[in-house]
Formats: structure tokens, sequence, C-alpha cells
């Protein structure tokens, strides 16, 4: 289990055009890193499109939004096509880097218990470390004040860690 403070863990891993990325690649910036279970499904549809709605204010905030799951690039192409999404996307077909990010494990779903990923996003700080974790995010909450989009907390947090 990683903690604030932690060594985020290296990985290097094909985007959606096949060039392998790597957390080095973001040294010096802060990079917003998301796990999600399946793209152009509904959850992971409103989590891409809210990063994607937020990139300029990430990037004003020196910050990169990258997704990691464990689909191909062929189907991370088609889901940034679909939504007209700007966020990097990962694939981690062997989940070896979800699972270094405590983001594979059991959890229930729907009343069962299954094996997969656990959807989580982390902030990395420009000297790589773990600024920052939500674990088994809620992509939109529903309050009496409004829907609260977890994209707009990660960047609150990012905004309040560098202040």
């Amino acid at each position: 289990m990683l903690n604030i403070g932690d060594k985020a863990p290296d990985f290097s891993l094909p985007d959606e055009n096949g060039k392998v990325v790597s957390l080095n690649d973001y040294a010096g910036k802060w990079l917003v890193v998301y796990f999600y279970p399946k793209d152009d499904t509904p959850g992971c549809t409103k989590e891409a499109c809210d990063f994607t709605d937020n990139r300029s204010e990430f990037a004003g905030l020196n910050a990169e939004v990258v997704g990691i799951s464990r689909d191909d690039a062929d189907a991370h192409q088609k889901f940034i096509a679909k939504y007209d999404l700007n966020v990097t996307l990962l694939s981690d077909p062997d989940h070896a880097v979800h699972e270094a990010y405590g983001a594979w494990g059991t959890k229930i779903n729907y009343g069962k218990e299954i094996v997969g990923v656990i959807r989580s996003t982390f902030i990395i700080s420009p000297d790589g470390e773990i600024a920052a974790l939500w674990k088994k995010v809620s992509v939109r909450v529903k309050r009496k004040s409004g829907e609260v989009k977890h994209a707009d907390k990660v960047k609150e947090k990012l905004a309040e860690l560098q202040a």
C-alpha cells in the first residue's frame, strides 16, 4: 500500500499510439495518474471526460494527466476519438503497474467479491513522490449542493499542494 511521501513506483507502458511512456518522462512536473477499469464504460467515460474538461487548468498547474487501464492501444484510440479526449492513456494488460500502485485487488462489484481494477488516483510530485492519493474513487458524488466531480477534487488538491 502506497502512502503520501512514498517514492512513486516506476513504470514504462505503451500509450494509445504504441509509444512507451515512463514515469521519468514527467520528472520535474506534477503528474496525475488515474487507474480505471475499462474504456468506453459509463463511469470511465465520465472520469476521462472530466479530466479532459479540466486539462487546461491542470496544464496551468504544471501537471500532466495520465489514465491507465488494461485496454490495448486500439481500444484507447477508439475511446479518445469517440469522446475527443486529450489525456494520455496507457495500457497495462498484465496489471503489473496497477498492482505496484495498489490499484488491483479484491473488491465488491454488484454484491459479488471479485478481483480487478480498484479505481484509484495519485498525484505525483515533481520529485517523484506520492503527494496525494484516492483509493476506491467515486467518479461523481451527488450531494445536496450538487454533483461533485472527482477530477475537480484532484485539481483542487493539486492547487493546494502548490500553494
